[in-house]
């Protein structure tokens, strides 16, 4: 009886044993996990800054909280010209201008909100574009980098690292535009909840 017992509790433990002495076989790694990093935290604050100049009203387009600060249409001109020289950069590709986008700063500013809801709205959709082209194995590769026609090159991850960094850098300026307005930015409402303002 007692090896009975015996050899019934070893036809239990032993499979259990091997079993966990057993390597499991290596999963594959997901694809593109550092593009797909930077497309998602890029694709979050793309989406906020779209929310954020969706709702303010186009009479508050001029506004500033000093002076020396940019007005929320020189911040979405702004936002669209990085947009497009960084993901040119990172997707090696170039987007068609016109003779409006030589123009000044100060005066893109000044244009109409839809406007510049609009450019900036394409600008992200090339940057879409732009991510859909690359993928981990090259963002190592070298780009254009620094000023424009400098000659200068960095890794790919570089201007990847500024576009993140430039529309969070940007969507936390314009949030607090908007709180001094009066306004709750998009990021802390729930997505069912975004502001949309007449113009």
């Amino acid at each position: 009886m007692k090896g009975l017992c015996i050899a019934s509790a070893a036809a239990l433990v032993f499979p259990m044993v091997l079993a966990a002495q057993q390597t499991p076989a290596p999963q594959p790694a997901p694809a593109n996990v550092i593009i797909g990093t930077f497309r998602d935290f890029g694709g979050h604050y793309g989406g906020w800054l779209m929310a954020a100049f969706d709702s303010i009203p186009a009479s508050k387009y001029g506004y500033r909280p000093s002076p020396k600060q940019q007005s929320v249409g020189y911040i979405a001109q702004h936002l669209e010209n990085a947009n497009y020289v960084l993901c040119e950069r990172i997707g090696g590709i170039t987007h068609p201008t016109g003779p409006r986008d030589s123009l000044a700063d100060t005066v893109k500013a000044m244009w109409p909100k839809d406007t510049l809801v609009a450019r900036l709205r394409a600008s992200l959709l090339f940057c879409g574009d732009a991510f859909s082209r690359v993928d981990d194995a090259k963002v190592i590769d070298e780009v254009p980098s620094g000023p424009l026609g400098s000659g200068q090159t960095a890794p790919r991850v570089r201007a990847l690292l500024f576009f993140v960094t430039d529309d969070a850098e940007h969507y936390a300026q314009i949030a607090s535009y908007m709180r001094l307005l009066g306004m709750i930015p998009p990021s802390a409402l729930p997505p069912s909840a975004l502001p949309r303002a007449k113009s």
